[in-house]
Parts: C-alpha cells; structure tokens; sequence
C-alpha cells in the first residue's frame, strides 16, 4: 500500500506557476513604467566587493542590480523555492553577461549556504507570506556574518507587523526604519 502524502496549496508559501507567471508579467510592466528597483537598491547600503543573499529572489529584479552594485569581485545568491524564480534569474544572468550572481533552488527556509556567508541579506516583498517567522528569521540570521545587515520591507502586511515578527523572534536589532526598508542587526547573543 503506498501512502500519498497531500499537501494543502493553501498553506504552503510557494505560489503556483500561473500566479508567479502574472506575478513576473506585472513586474515587467511596471519596472518598464517606473524603474525605482535601481534607485531603491542604492538606500541598502550595497558596496564593491560584499556578498549579498537576495532570499526569495523572484524574477531576480534585484539581483541583477546587486549585482551591478557589488561588481565582479562581490557575490550575489539568488534564492527561491520557486523552480520559476530560479529559471527567470538564469535568463537574466545570460541576458545581462552577470557571472556574479548564483541561483540557488531550495526546499523550506534552508538556503543551503554556509553559516556566517552574506555582508548583506535582502528579503524584499516577501516576508509578509512567510509562515514560520521566527524559523525564517534564524536562517536570516545563520548566513550573516555577525556585523552584518539584513534589509526587509513588509511587503503586504502593515509596518506594525512586519516589526512584531523581527522584534518577536529576538534575534534582530531594528537599526534604521524608513518608509521603504528597515535595516536590522544580529542581536548579541
């Protein structure tokens, strides 16, 4: 007998294909309407050289200004558990000539990367979708090196939850806030 485990779409976090298709089909329109992502990326505090995890990467929108802001001796991940994400971020890795940036595929909150890896880590339209934050947020925590800096926004849930989560997990110092972002800090153990 052979047991079939069923999952619920409705409680897993990865989106179906058609959605993050419509989803990347809206973002096309509206980075050709209204290109902010560059401009936005600046407000990170991105340097020459860093490495920079964008976690739950997408159509790799980012990415590839990251990528222009760490330059070829800096390191971007790109990872996501959508297969789709991880194609999207190939095709523009080949579009734009990027040989740094990396994509990774994973299962869960695991980024597979080792601990202590990323000087920044970007979580941008994502963490309102997440359903575990607290585990999130330690895998956040496990591949920033100790000074380094997390940026995240609230995506679609308000500000006021967005800080409960990071304050909540005690894992994170909020160390600037603006309407865009807020940066945080590992918090000493």
């Amino acid at each position: 007998m052979c047991l079939v485990k069923r999952v619920d779409k409705r409680k897993t976090e990865k989106m179906s294909n058609t959605s993050f298709r419509m989803m990347t089909l809206i973002f096309n329109v509206v980075d050709f309407l209204y290109p902010y992502i560059g401009r936005r990326v600046k407000k990170f505090g991105i340097q020459k050289g860093m490495t920079v995890v964008d976690y739950g990467c997408g159509p790799g929108r980012y990415a590839t200004k990251i990528a222009g802001l760490v330059g070829q001796e800096g390191q971007v991940y790109a990872i996501d558990i959508h297969v789709l994400a991880i194609e999207g971020v190939r095709r523009r890795i080949r579009k734009y000539n990027l040989r740094n940036i990396q994509p990774i595929l994973i299962d869960g909150y695991d980024s597979t990367l080792p601990d202590g890896t990323a000087d920044l880590v970007c979580a941008i339209d994502m963490f309102w979708i997440i359903k575990q934050p607290a585990q999130f947020l330690e895998e956040l925590r496990r591949i920033l090196k100790p000074d380094g800096t997390l940026v995240i926004d609230d995506g679609h849930q308000p500000r006021s939850e967005t800080r409960r989560k990071i304050l909540d997990s005690g894992l994170w110092d909020i160390v600037e806030e603006t309407k865009d972002h807020l940066k945080c800090k590992p918090r000493k153990r």
